[in-house]
């Protein structure tokens, strides 16, 4: 499968209102999820729809819970993390902060970048993806690890805006 093909089909999930999607061909596995939490009326039942070799499990989602029962953090700090800015991941893959394994980060906390600035980079199939900040600013936090796998939309770190 190419790439074009798999942004192809991350488009078209992201545009519809399917939240989960598998894809399995000849040991190849893509499994894709919406991040968003909806709240959805339960069916009565969960059917499998099959068509030729693909199945698609349809389950509803889970409930959607109130920001105010998600926030440990006191009411201030949850205003200001709402007026950060999120770099997502425009991928499936496996991130990587810096170039090669003893080469510095291209950022973390508190550095400042512009909206070209590369902040890490995605490797996806091989093919390894430099990730720009978009914005200008200040890097407040690095939400992922090294070497850690993120999903397409998944935030990767939180920029104060200038």
């Amino acid at each position: 499968m190419k790439v074009q093909e798999i942004r192809e089909i991350i488009k078209l999930v992201d545009q519809s209102n399917i939240n989960e999607f598998v894809y399995e061909n000849e040991g190849t596995k893509i499994k894709l999820k919406k991040t968003e939490t909806v709240t959805v009326i339960q069916p009565t039942a969960s059917p499998d729809v099959v068509q030729g070799n693909a199945a698609v499990e349809v389950k509803p989602a889970a409930p959607a819970t109130p920001k105010a029962v998600e926030a440990a953090a006191p009411a201030a700090a949850v205003s200001e993390r709402e007026n950060l800015h999120k770099i997502t991941s425009p991928m499936v893959g496996t991130f990587y902060q810096s170039p090669a394994p003893d080469s510095p980060a291209y950022v973390k906390a508190g550095d400042k970048v512009t909206a070209d600035s590369i902040v890490c980079i995605v490797e996806a199939m091989k093919l390894f993806n430099e990730i720009e900040a978009e914005v200008s600013g200040e890097i407040v936090e690095v939400l992922i690890k090294e070497g850690q796998l993120v999903e397409y939309g998944q935030p990767l770190f939180l920029v104060k805006p200038e």
